[in-house]
């Protein structure tokens, strides 16, 4: 009797379909941690050997559907500002903090939660042996053609004196820095009162030298924030597709970024890759087959051109923008838009908020596919 069930139980196991996921980032390893609601299916990680994933801080709004990232969140805000010239609106969540967790802890604990799950582990395809009728999902980034808009960054994790930050506000973006290259913003998350992430970002269609970033922070920190006397910790740099791209093979299906996961106008990617990931698992368990959807809505993707139409042609009214979006919403308003919950009226609202002219103009000229 044994010896019949470890047959059926082989069987079982060899009859599974093979599952395979080009790269072992972000998309890839939120998947495999998952594995175990994919009972019929046995998935493969294809990741190159010794690929080294940079650390980096990725920020999002708490949301139902990233319950369980909350183990490992470094630091909630239910506070965050945006900062002009001219004004400072500081919003406030009782109920969608503004949250940030290490790429590295997360990445860590898919792979533990994907081995512990029985994932497969290859350096290549060929040497995942896959069986017939696999399916193998692509999580590599899509194409990016020259002249598409990008959000780019450097950052710096800082030690400063104790006192030097206030750490019960994250700052979202402060214009106080160069504008002269496009849309530019210093973004700091304070995890605790001398420590910091603090970060030039710019949206726009060309990068800057690396020491336009660099200088952009040491004068935010000298002279908004007043802080002379810090440690750099931790360096971290990126550059993050804007707009509507091609999959990086056609001939396959993708799969996080490159199945639409990245947030057009904003960049954001993380809490969009783990809400693409639950709705592919709902339809599987709904007899449906798998696939990847954008989380997007396709009224949002609308919105996106006209918007990336206009800080692509008139990035000098990004201080505006951002800041009458501040100012009309509440806190818990910006987070459910900015995290793609936004109901009908609440569209309505933002569209309202925004400068008439720049925007009539883009209707006519949205920020096209990237060919």
């Amino acid at each position: 009797m044994l010896a019949e069930n470890t047959s059926l139980s082989l069987d079982i196991t060899e009859s599974k379909k093979d599952i395979a996921v080009i790269g072992a980032g972000c998309a890839g390893l939120s998947l495999a941690a998952k594995a175990n609601e994919l009972p019929s299916a046995k998935l493969h990680i294809i990741t190159p050997p010794h690929h080294a994933h940079a650390d980096h801080v990725w920020g999002f709004w708490a949301m139902d559907w990233l319950n369980q990232v909350r183990p490992l969140v470094r630091k909630s805000w239910h506070k965050w500002s945006i900062v002009n010239e001219q004004t400072n609106h500081v919003m406030h969540s009782d109920h969608h903090p503004y949250q940030a967790i290490s790429r590295h802890q997360w990445l860590a604990q898919c792979r533990d939660q994907a081995t512990m799950h029985g994932v497969n582990f290859h350096e290549s395809l060929d040497a995942a042996n896959l069986g017939a009728g696999a399916e193998i999902f692509d999580s590599r980034p899509p194409k990016v053609a020259d002249g598409v808009m990008l959000q780019h960054f450097t950052g710096f994790e800082v030690r400063a004196p104790a006192g030097s930050f206030d750490d019960s506000t994250a700052i979202l973006m402060d214009f106080r820095c160069d504008q002269s290259r496009g849309m530019h913003f210093i973004y700091c998350l304070p995890f605790s009162d001398r420590d910091a992430l603090v970060e030039s970002t710019m949206f726009s269609s060309q990068q800057a030298p690396i020491d336009f970033y660099e200088t952009a922070i040491a004068d935010w920190l000298g002279k908004i924030a007043r802080i002379t006397d810090f440690e750099i910790t931790r360096r971290e740099t990126g550059m993050i597709p804007l707009g509507f791209f091609a999959r990086h093979d056609p001939a396959l299906p993708g799969i996080g970024a490159n199945a639409g996961a990245i947030r057009p106008s904003s960049g954001y990617a993380f809490a969009f890759i783990q809400k693409q990931i639950d709705h592919a698992l709902t339809q599987i368990k709904a007899g449906r087959p798998l696939a990847f959807e954008t989380p997007h809505r396709k009224i949002d993707l609308w919105m996106d051109r006209i918007f990336l139409s206009v800080l692509r042609h008139q990035p000098q009214i990004a201080p505006r923008i951002f800041s009458a979006m501040a100012s009309r919403l509440n806190g818990d308003e910006f987070a459910m838009f900015l995290s793609g919950e936004a109901t009908t009226g609440l569209r309505l609202k933002v569209i309202l908020a925004m400068p008439i002219w720049p925007f009539l103009c883009a209707l006519f000229r949205p920020e096209p596919d990237a060919s």
